[in-house]
């Protein structure tokens, strides 16, 4: 059954492709999606397991004293003493998560649980990318705009094969994350492999501190505003209303909204901007074991009959793709581009008692008309090539295609396009 929620539930669900950023924004950095509150485990509850209990409904084919033994031996006979017991304690937890063999359900120290929030609200040190794991590969996502990583020269897709020589096969975002971020200042050397591993190429990346803006925008000659989100983060609500508001007051003759390269960010940001097309509208379902819940607009629909273009790609991760999802669902937009990254997992985040924290994968997500997009992505209406050459060179084949659009064709192509469905 689906019930229909006009807001958010209390828990933090990252739904986002890890804001894993390597700026360490990590998913990459991240992640993702995060509602706007937390939720905690408060300190004092929940069950105190003793040493030489066993946990309640704990299958009988687990002995949970040889837990205790393992960690015993360990104290005991690890040749470099003393052994931290904080470090085995949270070991143990990162162990659990990786029994789950799920590249988003993980464990932060407080330490990491620390900047994975300051990288969430959109500050860090770092080189400036996202990072994230496609086909067991780590690649970059997305270098953000003027960051140390997009001056290095670092694409969307690129492999990450080693970082400062040691071998990334086999290594979880989060650990990729430590290796890259570090303080301004300091390099970071990435082995990369370009075009399916066909080229590799070293690149020395200088870290600094990076300050993402959400949102920007501009508006041409012909009236057509492109806004550029970059992540969606506690203040793209406030900005993106901003841009809203000097359209309107212009009369623009159509929107691009630029989320390429954007890997998520805030569940609840992403509803509130594609409720600015269709108001108190579903946006999104998720889907958790037995249960479904259906979360639905609440903002005005401010933006409802102004033409709209939403430019996507391979970068285009989670958030972006569930407002992508929403507006090409409803016929209010057309997608240019490319296939979107495939981030359609949903993860809760819980913060314990010594300011660690776990993040576990709980549901998946699906668009208003049911469609799952985890690891397959959304396919664009209209398919646009952007290569390493148009790059280079400054051009952009995928926003003239938006353009052109919006100028001469725009209600013949939204109705030839939906037709098709």
């Amino acid at each position: 059954m689906i019930h229909s929620h006009s807001r958010i539930s209390f828990s933090i669900l990252l739904l986002f492709f890890l804001f894993s950023t390597i700026t360490s924004f990590g998913v990459g950095w991240y992640t993702g999606e995060l509602h706007e509150r937390r939720s905690e485990v408060p300190a004092g509850e929940g069950e105190v397991v003793n040493k030489n209990d066993t946990p309640k409904d704990i299958s009988e084919d687990i002995d949970f004293q040889q837990f205790w033994d393992v960690w015993n031996y360990i104290k005991e006979q690890y040749y470099k003493q003393p052994v931290s017991e904080t470090d085995l304690y949270y070991g143990a937890m990162q162990g659990m998560l990786n029994g789950l063999e799920d590249d988003y359900s993980t464990f932060f120290t407080p330490e990491e649980a620390e900047k994975f929030i300051n990288e969430i609200n959109g500050t860090f040190e770092g080189i400036g990318a996202e990072i994230g794991v496609k086909n067991d590969q780590l690649q970059i996502v997305s270098p953000l705009p003027g960051t140390p990583a997009e001056k290095a020269g670092l694409l969307i897709g690129d492999w990450i094969l080693a970082i400062d020589d040691v071998m990334t096969t086999g290594m979880a975002v989060e650990e990729a994350v430590s290796k890259i971020r570090g303080e301004g200042g300091t390099q970071v050397v990435l082995t990369i492999g370009r075009q399916g591993g066909v080229e590799i190429v070293e690149v020395s990346v200088t870290r600094d501190t990076i300050v993402v803006d959400s949102v920007r925008w501009e508006t041409d000659e012909n009236r057509l505003m492109t806004i550029k989100i970059s992540t969606f983060n506690s203040d793209t609500l406030a900005l993106f209303q901003e841009a809203v508001n000097e359209a309107l007051t212009s009369n623009v003759q159509g929107i691009i909204l630029d989320v390429r390269g954007n890997p998520g960010g805030l569940l609840t940001s992403a509803i509130d901007i594609a409720s600015l097309w269709v108001g108190d509208e579903i946006i999104v379902i998720e889907k958790a074991q037995e249960n479904a819940q259906a979360y639905a607009g609440f903002l005005s629909a401010r933006l409802e009959g102004v033409p709209t273009v939403i430019l996507v790609n391979e970068g285009s991760a989670s958030a972006s793709e569930i407002v992508s999802g929403a507006l090409q669902d409803y016929h209010v937009a057309i997608l240019v581009g490319a296939q979107t990254f495939g981030k359609g997992s949903v993860q809760d985040y819980q913060e314990l008692p010594d300011g660690s924290a776990v993040k576990v994968t709980i549901a998946q997500w699906y668009t208003p008309n049911g469609r799952s997009i985890n690891e397959t992505g959304i396919a664009p209406d209209i398919e646009v090539e952007y290569t390493l050459e148009e790059y280079q060179a400054g051009i952009d084949p995928q926003k003239d295609k938006a353009i052109d659009i919006l100028l001469h064709s725009y209600e013949s192509t939204l109705e030839s396009t939906f037709a098709q469905e």
